[in-house]
């Protein structure tokens, strides 16, 4: 019997700095698909060059829309679902390959190491951080009741591989705030969706909590400094998610009064 063939997806954004590592890493695959959402540092045209890869621009909505458009492109049934920051190593490529061979598993989750400019981060929240990476197309969708941190709703049983991704999560301040703060709006925009209304005492209280939560219960403390910077950059995204959320609530507000006779 033919060992199963594998679909790599990948979505990007300005990924120059990483993309090259990860596209180095899944060789392996049988297939490799990235959909870019209009880079301008040079990404789209580095894919758009490269041998081994498909590259397709396709307008960025939220991260759902962009990965269920990216799903719809595979042409088999395995998918292997990586951010362009990610890596897979060589012991996990083995494991992938030894695995499908012969599953009743239908999805499989990773857990993920996370390089601080190429430093482990061990702890900061990160420590029990896994995903679902590898699963079959026929067997799985992404959830549209989430907009940001999707949800992978999957018909089977689900395993869990022994060895790590690698997740090249911090590559300098700016650039992870402006991801924080993106995903803040994104998470504002569910709430918002959800009919969950801005409340002031959760606007103070979660981002106070979450930093407390990374910092102290999840030992963010033993990160040094490099633990400091993500649990605060962390708990400002949960910051920016209320002031967004307050924001839409007044512009709807606004609308509805324009409206009104």
């Amino acid at each position: 019997m033919p060992n199963p063939k594998i679909t790599t997806l990948i979505i990007t954004y300005n990924e120059m700095d990483y993309i090259q590592k990860c596209i180095d890493s899944i060789d392996f695959t049988d297939e490799i698909i990235v959909v870019d959402s209009y880079s301008t540092d040079g990404t789209y045209e580095y894919l758009l060059h490269h041998p081994k890869v498909k590259v397709i621009q396709n307008p960025f909505e939220n991260f759902t829309s962009q990965k269920s458009f990216a799903l719809k492109q595979a042409k088999n049934d395995w998918v292997l679902f990586l951010d362009a920051d990610e890596v897979v190593p060589e012991k996990l490529k083995l494991e992938i390959k030894s695995t499908i061979e012969n599953t009743d598993c239908a999805a499989f989750w990773f857990y993920r190491k996370f390089m601080f400019q190429n430093k482990p981060l061990n702890y900061s929240g990160w420590q029990t951080d896994k995903n679902y990476r590898l699963f079959r197309k026929s067997k799985a969708k992404f959830s549209d009741k989430k907009i940001v941190h999707e949800t992978l709703v999957v018909d089977g049983k689900s395993g869990i591989l022994n060895e790590k991704l690698i997740h090249y999560c911090y590559k300098n301040y700016e650039d992870y705030k402006s991801k924080m703060l993106k995903y803040g709006r994104l998470k504002a925009k569910e709430d918002f969706y959800k009919e969950n209304y801005f409340n002031y005492l959760v606007y103070i209280l979660k981002p106070a909590w979450k930093f407390f939560n990374h910092y102290i219960l999840r030992l963010g403390i033993l990160d040094g400094k490099k633990g400091l910077i993500i649990c605060y950059l962390n708990a400002l995204g949960v910051l920016e998610r209320y002031k967004e959320l307050k924001r839409l609530e007044k512009k709807n507000e606004l609308a509805y009064h324009l409206v009104m006779p």
